[in-house]
């Protein structure tokens, strides 16, 4: 998500108050559901377009193009904001001028994103096992735990629900994954009687990890999942707690469970199907950061190399 503390405002224009914006907003909303986007997708665009709103102070339908020309290079420029993080507030504001309202400005034609070619961050098991002891709830601890056993997304994890366990088969059901995309994984022994025992604690009849409210219990009636943003939370806290110091994020245990499978002998084309990845292109990132694939080529090179005078 875009992170607001790029912009100090003094007052802001709210791309979610007022009639006209409130009719401005839904208007993109609408478009974004037509064109098939996720909740998370449409929440991280309106998202962009605020934060463009809040930076000139006004109705982002009164930017101009060389405001919003302006705009761009100040997130290159003085801001330095990475690729990544470009190209988010970049899809997010392009959606909403060339679709919602209908403006072929040459600007957004130009301006490109690019991509940043690194290699993610992966803890060793010891590393994980470290960093889940440090979690504090219970409810914070199995999600973890789970999203690691099973590869998955944080937004796949937290909305997990009961009819996604085939414990005959011992598979979890990924619904709508990205790209909306089902997909099926297997389901370790010690996850599945840590999920057991965690739905006994509230025995919601829908969801794995119901949202608590306020800090309460967390309860049979509560409608919906758990927020991501406390999960993060307690994440960040038990990996400060640990000690360790590679810089790491939730997403980093999905990178850790495609390595350490990597490692065990399992195929990339089996992994690839197990992380939902749609090329295997994307999943051979893990080739790199795997020392057991490695060793063979290291170890055919040093004796190449012995043989030089």
């Amino acid at each position: 998500m875009p992170d607001r503390l790029y912009y100090p405002v003094k007052k802001l224009i709210n791309f979610t108050g007022g009639i006209a914006m409130t009719k401005l907003r839904q208007r993109m909303l609408e478009d974004l559901q037509l064109r098939g986007m996720s909740a998370e997708t449409q929440k991280t665009y309106m998202g962009a377009v605020k934060l463009l709103a809040e930076h000139y102070n006004k109705s982002p339908d009164k930017i101009t193009e060389a405001e919003l020309r302006a705009y761009l290079l100040y997130l290159r420029n003085e801001k330095r904001v990475s690729n990544s993080t470009f190209t988010v507030y970049l899809c997010g504001i392009k959606f909403f001028y060339e679709h919602t309202l209908k403006r072929a400005w040459p600007t957004l034609e130009l301006a490109r994103g690019g991509r940043e070619k690194k290699l993610p961050v992966v803890l060793s098991k010891t590393e994980v096992k470290r960093i889940i002891v440090c979690v504090r709830r219970q409810r914070h601890r199995v999600c973890l735990s789970t999203i690691y056993a099973c590869g998955l997304r944080l937004s796949e994890g937290i909305s997990l629900q009961v009819q996604d366990i085939d414990s005959q088969r011992m598979m979890l059901s990924v619904r709508q994954g990205k790209g909306s995309k089902d997909r099926s994984v297997p389901l370790p022994e010690r996850t599945l009687s840590m999920l057991r025992e965690y739905w006994c604690t509230h025995k919601h009849p829908v969801w794995l990890f119901p949202i608590a409210y306020r800090r309460g219990p967390v309860l049979p009636t509560a409608k919906r999942c758990m927020a991501p943003r406390g999960i993060s939370k307690a994440f960040r806290m038990a990996h400060q707690e640990s000690g360790i110091k590679k810089p790491a994020t939730i997403h980093t245990l999905r990178h850790s469970y495609a390595t350490h499978l990597l490692e065990a002998g399992v195929p990339l084309r089996v992994i690839q199907v197990y992380l939902g990845h749609a090329s295997i292109e994307t999943t051979a990132i893990y080739l790199h950061l795997t020392r057991k694939v490695q060793d063979p080529a290291i170890e055919a090179i040093n004796g190449m190399v012995a043989q030089l005078p």
